[in-house]
């Protein structure tokens, strides 16, 4: 198990990364600032997927001076869902948050999730769609398009009555986060509807919070090829509903236990 450098953090943010050695420096540049400039007790837990460029070995270098950061390394790559389960399972906070290695929503707009979380919030996500003013760089309309189409079969199918069910930025309390992914099945990307519908068939206050967002056009995502995984993903999230995989009892992880 990973031993923790510092005592435990208010906050712990997750990257997942895979061959992420183009932008990782950059993004852990920016996030260790906002965590000095803002003053907040956190740790950068980044979850590398099995890269196969420099991405361990950049991040481990940064980790040597910079004790915010540490470094989880998955068993080979199993997906961007694999990855978040593992980094928030393995964190230390008391609020996680995820985000993504290019940082499409800027890590400033943390702020806005933490305060719904000490507002009452269990979970905090962030939507592009709310104040659509915000995007700062917007997709391009095919992708957009499919997006939005994604996001209403979604919405339809799985009762989730959030905007933006898919964007990479979401916060959660500890006890929270421990339940929703202890209980996650989907490994990659099609994960974001279900931790939404496990965190509502647990009965947990979700706000949607609005976020600035900027496109990036290096996304690894293809609206075909995924969008149909993400169609199957749905599929099974129901079946794991019928089956009560998502009401059975879950321990909660102690942070000791994680240290050892």
């Amino acid at each position: 198990m990973v031993v923790s450098a510092m005592p435990y953090p208010s906050y712990s943010i997750v990257i997942p990364a895979y061959n992420e050695a183009a932008r990782i420096g950059h993004a852990l540049q920016t996030v260790v600032a906002c965590i000095r400039a803002r003053g907040w007790s956190a740790e950068v837990v980044v979850v590398d997927d099995g890269s196969r460029d420099q991405t361990a070995h950049l991040v481990r270098a940064f980790a040597q001076d910079h004790p915010e950061v540490r470094l989880l390394q998955n068993p080979g790559n199993h997906g961007k869902g694999y990855s978040v389960r593992n980094g928030v399972l393995h964190s230390f906070g008391e609020v996680v948050l995820f985000t993504d290695a290019d940082l499409s929503a800027p890590i400033e707009e943390a702020d806005g999730l933490f305060a719904a979380i000490a507002a009452g919030a269990d979970i905090a996500i962030g939507s592009r769609w709310l104040e659509r003013a915000r995007q700062t760089i917007r997709q391009p309309l095919y992708r957009q398009f499919f997006g939005r189409c994604f996001n209403g079969v979604t919405r339809f199918i799985m009762g989730l009555p959030y905007a933006d069910t898919q964007c990479g930025f979401k916060a959660f309390t500890r006890t929270a986060a421990q339940i929703v992914f202890q209980l996650q099945t989907i490994e990659r990307w099609g994960f974001d509807p279900e931790i939404l519908f496990i965190a509502r068939k647990r009965g947990y206050r979700i706000e949607e919070v609005p976020v600035s967002w900027a496109h990036d056009e290096r996304t690894r995502i293809s609206y075909l090829k995924d969008g149909l995984r993400m169609l199957q993903d749905i599929a099974i999230v129901r079946w794991n509903a019928l089956l009560g995989r998502y009401s059975k009892q879950v321990e909660r992880i102690s942070r000791a236990g994680l240290a050892k």
